[in-house]
């Protein structure tokens, strides 16, 4: 034992309880996918991706496409930093495959 785990009035070991402080874990920052609007990207295309990539029901990928159509832009999705790139990445790489112009990007969540 060494001189600091003793009492320095008797001796006596010290018998005091340990506690540990624990940080408070920080949500993580979120980001919002942005699709943008091009006028040659077809609609089914749009449509596919977004049930697709973001797992939208059939009438929400219609809805946000329609969004998307008259609006200029229109949010996908809230994720993660590394998960909101990578499905822009799977976006961006089917619309190439495909030959289309879409456009996806990514922008910080204002709304912490």
């Amino acid at each position: 034992m060494s001189r600091q785990d003793k009492n320095p009035a008797d001796g006596t070991p010290n018998s005091g309880v340990v506690t540990k402080s624990r940080a408070k874990t920080k949500k993580p920052a979120m980001y919002k996918v942005l699709m943008l609007n091009d006028d040659y990207t077809p609609m089914e295309f749009v449509v596919h991706v977004l049930e697709r990539f973001f797992a939208k029901s059939h009438e929400d990928a219609v809805r946000i496409m329609l969004h998307v159509h008259h609006r200029g832009v229109g949010v996908c999705g809230v994720f993660t930093y590394e998960i909101a790139e990578t499905k822009v990445n799977q976006v961006m790489d089917l619309a190439r495959q495909h030959q289309h112009p879409l456009q996806c990007t990514i922008e910080k969540d204002g709304t912490e």
